[in-house]
């Protein structure tokens, strides 16, 4: 019988799946967990972004599992995380948060389209700026390639914005412990919107910062980062792991 696994990845975005491999791959060689799997949204340009319908699938995904899980997202596949979390918090036994600020809706797209709406800039120059944004100076090679990335992902991700319409969600706690993790030198979420999350941290709750890798710095620093969630983890094992009043007392001290 196939064990399932105990913590899970949330992707929306086919196009940018290949940032999330090297911290996926870093996970599963951990023995924290016995399973990481991975959860991945398609949609086609013909259809409407809808965050409703990616919850209810995801529902229908996590539904059969008698045991709650790890859920972890970067970006829109955290704020999916967080929404689902938000409404079925008795099936989630931990958020992992990445490049998710304190508005969760806020992403690189939502840049992007500020940008757009107030440059006198062609697209092209606006994605050029964008990718020294999400991952600093890159060979012109390399440049273009990260340019029809994220060409892909404005025609394909489940991101919710769009030229016309910016959404915007509020700040909210979790009732689960939340690991909420970012980079120091990330312009999209920056600081501030890192630094509000202390506002809305419940107990067993982190905020870690990279010292670099921009928006993407979970793909430049998948070590550094393994790390902090399996400390994470490692920490929630221990205090369930405590009799109720001395576990109290640890996470305290």
């Amino acid at each position: 019988m196939t064990k399932l696994p105990d913590a899970l990845w949330i992707n929306v975005s086919p196009t940018l799946e290949k940032f999330d491999r090297p911290l996926l791959t870093n996970l599963s060689r951990e023995r924290a967990i016995s399973a990481i799997a991975q959860w991945e949204y398609r949609q086609s340009q013909d259809e409407p972004t809808s965050l409703e319908i990616a919850l209810v699938l995801l529902h229908d995904y996590l539904k059969v599992r008698q045991t709650p899980i790890h859920l972890l997202g970067h970006g829109t596949g955290g704020l999916l995380a967080m929404l689902y979390t938000r409404r079925y918090p008795e099936r989630v036994k931990s958020l992992t948060l990445l490049s998710v600020g304190v508005y969760p809706a806020v992403d690189w797209q939502a840049h992007y389209y500020a940008h757009l709406q107030l440059l006198p800039c062609s697209r092209e120059i606006i994605l050029t700026q964008m990718v020294r944004n999400l991952f600093g100076y890159q060979a012109p090679s390399v440049s273009q390639m990260l340019v029809e990335t994220l060409k892909r992902d404005l025609a394909f991700s489940l991101s919710p914005h769009n030229l016309f319409r910016r959404v915007n969600i509020a700040p909210s706690k979790v009732s689960v412990p939340l690991l909420v993790c970012g980079s120091k030198d990330d312009v999209v979420i920056d600081r501030q919107q890192f630094d509000e999350w202390q506002h809305w941290l419940g107990e067993k709750s982190r905020l870690w910062q990279c010292p670099s890798g921009r928006y993407f710095f979970h793909y430049f620093y998948p070590e550094l980062v393994s790390e902090q969630i399996i400390d994470f983890w490692d920490s929630l094992n221990l205090a369930d792991s405590l009799p109720g009043n001395l576990s109290q007392v640890e996470l305290s001290s």
